[in-house]
């Protein structure tokens, strides 16, 4: 186990504006995919039935350790890990919700997220929330949430009530997050096609997870490629929950698609160039995964995980990339928090 050795000498401002020292003994860890919950919000929709999976959800054995700070920061000094990104549990995005119901849900879930980052501003920061349903308030809100909270960043699902999020509706805000040097964390919600793509997901291996949640990565990431989507922004900082789903893995299909099938190039270059313009977590469980994921994209592409607080996170982010073979050190550095520092905005005096 890498333990934590020291602890950050260098003031931090704001929830999304940090400052390291230089010259520290080790690389700067930083874990970008953790989750929190903010409950203040529950007064506005708890009459909703669309909300009713909350109701069990804070019942979860791990619910208080997605809202315990002490909790926490002690598991993060467990760990080694420096700064948390922290996003909110995806369960708290309610695409469902109309406009001014959604505006105000989501202005106390980014006030709160803020909040919670300043009490540990040294440790914690903030990818904010927005009403992606609703793409001209989704603007508005990035840049409230910018200028507000300091936010570098926000998460959104994969999907939006079945809609992809790089159709053409989507791109005000996608246009905000671009000319504001926002990173994007696309994260998945779940993956079902009807109710026979339902069923086939019920059973044993808790497949809407497993199997579902990196498909729906894949999906998404595949119509930001074959659509043209990256041609239009090519500037977009966009970070892929679980390692892309399996599409880094399995890139040679698309390529293939690009080379027989015209209606596979409707893009300027082909799918696997159209990696090295994205970032990628590491959870994908294997170091043999994760050393094919860096074979593909490069080591500068990747940052550290463990999908706190969940029964799947990872419980030794560090051990999970000390486990790839032939890595080198500027890669390991890079890896472990120099590349999310950067997509984050940790910036060195």
């Amino acid at each position: 186990m890498l333990h934590r050795r020291e602890f950050l000498k260098a003031a931090f401002c704001g929830c999304g504006l940090a400052r390291f020292a230089q010259g520290a003994k080790r690389p700067l860890t930083v874990d970008f995919h953790a989750h929190a919950y903010v409950g203040d919000d529950w007064p506005l929709i708890r009459d909703r039935p669309e909300a009713k999976d909350l109701e069990s959800f804070v019942k979860a054995p791990y619910f208080e350790n997605l809202v315990s700070l002490e909790a926490r920061i002690a598991e993060m000094d467990r760990e080694g890990v420096d700064v948390q990104a922290v996003s909110l549990y995806v369960g708290q995005y309610h695409y469902w919700a109309e406009r001014e119901l959604s505006a105000d849900v989501v202005h106390i879930q980014n006030q709160k997220l803020a909040e919670m980052c300043a009490t540990y501003p040294k440790r914690l920061v903030g990818l904010g929330a927005v009403s992606l349903h609703i793409p001209e308030l989704a603007a508005k809100q990035v840049i409230d949430a910018v200028k507000l909270h300091g936010f570098p960043g926000f998460m959104v699902t994969g999907s939006v009530l079945g809609e992809e999020i790089s159709a053409p509706r989507f791109d005000p805000f996608w246009a905000k997050a671009q000319e504001l040097d926002c990173v994007v964390f696309v994260h998945p919600r779940s993956f079902t096609v009807g109710p026979e793509g339902a069923k086939r997901f019920q059973g044993a291996g808790s497949l809407g997870n497993t199997v579902g949640n990196p498909l729906e990565t894949t999906v998404a990431l595949s119509h930001m490629i074959f659509s043209g989507f990256l041609d239009r922004f090519p500037r977009l900082k966009i970070v892929a929950a679980h390692g892309g789903g399996y599409l880094p893995s399995y890139i040679g299909r698309s390529d293939n698609c690009h080379a027989v099938d015209a209606n596979c190039r409707q893009m300027e270059r082909k799918p696997s160039e159209y990696l090295k313009q994205l970032y990628f977590d590491t959870l994908v469980y294997s170091p043999r995964v994760l050393r094919n994921l860096i074979d593909q994209v490069g080591a500068d592409r990747i940052v550290m995980a463990t999908d706190y607080p969940f029964p799947v996170a990872s419980r030794d982010p560090m051990r999970d990339v000390a486990a790839v073979s032939e890595l080198g050190e500027s890669e390991r550095v890079a890896i472990l928090g120099a590349t999310a520092a950067r997509l984050l905005k940790l910036h060195s005096p």
